[in-house]
């Protein structure tokens, strides 16, 4: 599967636990909204990732890809600590200049 270098970046970042590599993926603005909550700049997106990931321990395996001009859908097999793992995902994503704007998570 043929990848965007920022989406290829941030599978091997989750994969490796890496929050500091994970929130880079985002622009300075970027807005993530998973779980209910709304995060906001790369900062808060490493503080939510590195709590995720602290909770979850989530892998994630991309078994699609579509993109459509700015916009993409990465579905992803997701398995970690929670309840019905492992599930699919769709991280729908925004990108703009190799950065991620935003992404915000569906089943």
């Amino acid at each position: 599967m043929n990848l965007p270098k920022v989406i290829s970046d941030l599978v091997a970042a989750q994969n490796n636990f890496d929050s500091a590599a994970y929130a880079n993926c985002f622009s300075e603005t970027a807005v993530v909204e998973d779980e209910g909550k709304t995060h906001n700049g790369r900062k808060e997106i490493e503080h939510w990732i590195a709590d995720s990931n602290e909770r979850y321990k989530a892998t994630i395996k991309p078994v699609s890809y579509e993109e459509n001009g700015t916009k993409s859908i990465l579905k992803a097999e997701t398995s970690g600590n929670f309840p019905g793992s492992p599930i699919v995902l769709s991280y729908h994503l925004e990108i703009t200049h190799e950065l991620i704007r935003s992404l915000k998570f569906t089943v």
